[in-house]
């Protein structure tokens, strides 16, 4: 009971600080869109997209091995070990994070010339090597915070690191008001590397503190570094083949649009539409789900640590229920409200065409976050890792074939054949090691009916704002309540069981 009620607050630790925090970095991120427009957010997507593979690079799952190794050691209360666990991984961090460094800038050129064409310069690719080593003992850090579950010195961090970004992005755009896409990208990354300095310096603090309650722990001896290169070398191949397929990816999209019959300018703009404005709106909700989702890694490393297989399968349940409903319910809210929200954020309706075209997706993107988060809890991060490269080869070769031939469709049908296909292997990959169920009545065809039903009830209602935007949140936050409420009156035999075991 005390652990279920221990991750139940660490959840809400983390969704609350992850909410706060993910909801004013999508109102910057409307106002960095707003600001410099769709190229240019293109231009610096593909940019960050090099800037993420240099991520996994520097990382190169030594942050999982972390989480994993400490979660195992604290919870035969060998400190000492766990201690020594994240010094070694700290090391490696700093080995991988100049290894990373270092092949970004003699890459530079050449993703320069052959892959920007030639839009910007090596600069915002020289800038994206100094925060490297940074993000890679951080990520350290992050996963012993997770292991020792003390959540709220990561919201710290967290909510630091995004102040900073925030503040300095805004200084460098205003007190520099180039609008060439070179200078945009470069102040867009130099904000980065400087919240990313901030964050490492309250993490190690952090560390420092929390470590002394250890180090006069008795455990017996290990060998760590062995252990640790066992999780983390096959995350860190698998890792790096996904990443950079990835990067790969995102490159080819302008590329073979242009091909469709578009200029390279108007393709990275387009790819920007989708890849910097539309998929972080649809994307927003699962952070509501996304923080207990986190801490399904050290908690079901636990269960598997102890054998408690029985839990393992009663907590996958509960967490697919829950998560059913609440992306359906989200699902049917952009369906329904696509347009009014596209306007609503980006003054635009363009968006919210392909807003709605890719509603359905969210159902899949949401489950399958948490799936993967579970394989990695029970020591399936290879497996989750080569599903993600089998969905990225097929995906390629969408986009090398089909995108010249359906332009943006063929960009759409990739991403549609990503997720579905992503969330089929990963889905058989969990099932295969916990037997969990899912009821299809009461998970999906009750959600959906419910979803109709609330939309049938607030068209009826003739309650209307005179601002469009007032209006616009009170007809989605009906339509919420009205869908829990049918949530509730379908379950209701459940519920009255409960009350009666209750009294």
């Amino acid at each position: 009971m005390r652990k279920t009620k221990l991750f139940l607050i660490n959840g809400i630790i983390l969704t609350i600080t992850t909410l706060a925090m993910r909801g004013i970095g999508l109102i910057f991120n409307i106002y960095v869109a707003n600001k410099v427009g769709s190229e240019a957010i293109g231009i610096f997507s593909l940019i960050m997209s090099v800037y993420n593979f240099a991520i996994t690079v520097a990382t190169s799952g030594i942050g999982i091995a972390c989480t994993c190794i400490v979660s195992e050691e604290f919870a035969k209360r060998n400190y000492i070990n766990g201690l020594k666990a994240v010094k070694t991984c700290i090391i490696f961090a700093i080995l991988l994070g100049i290894l990373s460094s270092t092949l970004v800038v003699l890459l530079a050129p050449i993703i320069s010339t052959t892959w920007l064409k030639n839009m910007v310069s090596e600069i915002p690719l020289y800038l994206i090597a100094l925060g490297l080593p940074l993000i890679s003992v951080s990520s350290v850090i992050g996963g012993y915070f997770s292991s020792v579950e003390k959540p709220y010195k990561s919201a710290i961090s967290q909510i630091l690191e995004t102040s900073v970004k925030i503040i300095a992005t805004v200084c460098l755009l205003y007190f520099n008001p180039s609008k060439d896409v070179e200078s945009i990208c470069i102040f867009l990354i130099l904000a980065d590397v400087i919240s990313e300095v901030f964050s490492f310096s309250l993490n190690i603090i952090f560390y420092l503190i929390d470590r002394r309650k250890y180090i006069s722990k008795r455990s017996l001896p290990v060998q760590m570094k062995k252990k640790i290169f066992t999780i983390a070398f096959p995350i860190s191949i698998t890792s790096c083949i996904r990443s950079g397929l990835s990067s790969l990816k995102q490159f080819l999209i302008p590329i073979r649009l242009e091909l469709s019959g578009i200029s390279y300018s108007l393709a990275v703009s387009k790819y920007g539409l989708i890849s910097g404005m539309v998929m972080p709106v649809i994307m927003f909700a699962n952070v509501l789900i996304g923080s207990f989702s986190g801490l399904l890694v050290p908690e079901f490393s636990r269960l598997l640590a102890g054998g408690n297989y029985n839990r393992l399968k009663t907590v996958c349940d509960t967490i697919f229920k829950v998560t059913f409903i609440f992306s359906i319910c989200v699902t049917g809210i952009f369906i329904i409200f696509a347009n009014e929200i596209s306007l609503m954020v980006y003054q635009s309706i363009e968006a919210g065409v392909w807003i709605k075209i890719l509603s359905p997706l969210i159902f899949f993107m949401y489950i399958d976050n948490i799936i993967d988060n579970m394989l990695k809890g029970i020591n399936e991060q290879v497996s989750v890792m080569i599903c993600n490269i089998v969905d990225l080869l097929v995906t390629i070769s969408i986009i090398f074939f089909i995108v010249p031939i359906m332009g943006m469709y063929g960009y759409i049908l990739s991403i549609f054949v990503s997720e579905l296909l992503n969330f089929t292997i990963s889905s058989i990959q969990l099932k295969k090691k916990i037997n969990y169920s899912v009821n299809f009545k009461k998970f999906i065809i009750r959600p959906i009916v419910s979803c109709f039903v609330s939309y049938l009830f607030i068209k009826l209602l003739p309650i209307h704002f005179s601002s469009f935007s007032l209006n616009t949140i009170f007809q989605i936050g009906l339509f919420i309540v009205f869908y829990l409420f049918f949530i509730i009156v379908f379950d209701r035999k459940r519920i009255y069981g409960k009350i009666r075991e209750f009294y």
